[in-house]
């Protein structure tokens, strides 16, 4: 199965961009991500955080 995906990859012409693309969009992501993470704002963080518990001690009081 291997040989014939690799016989069938190697006769596409420029297939050696595809991975590189594919690393440099994940490698994007990961940054644009680590650099949203930095700037959050404390006070957003903790609303965020608080969530769940909100929703659970709002299902409780009403039963």
């Amino acid at each position: 199965m291997f040989k014939f995906v690799k016989g069938y990859m190697e006769t596409i012409d420029g297939v050696a961009t595809y991975p590189m693309l594919s690393l440099l969009i994940f490698f994007l992501f990961f940054v644009v991500l680590f650099l949203w993470v930095i700037t959050a704002s404390k006070e957003h963080i903790e609303e965020v955080s608080n969530i769940p518990l909100e929703n659970d001690n709002h299902n409780q009081s009403k039963e």
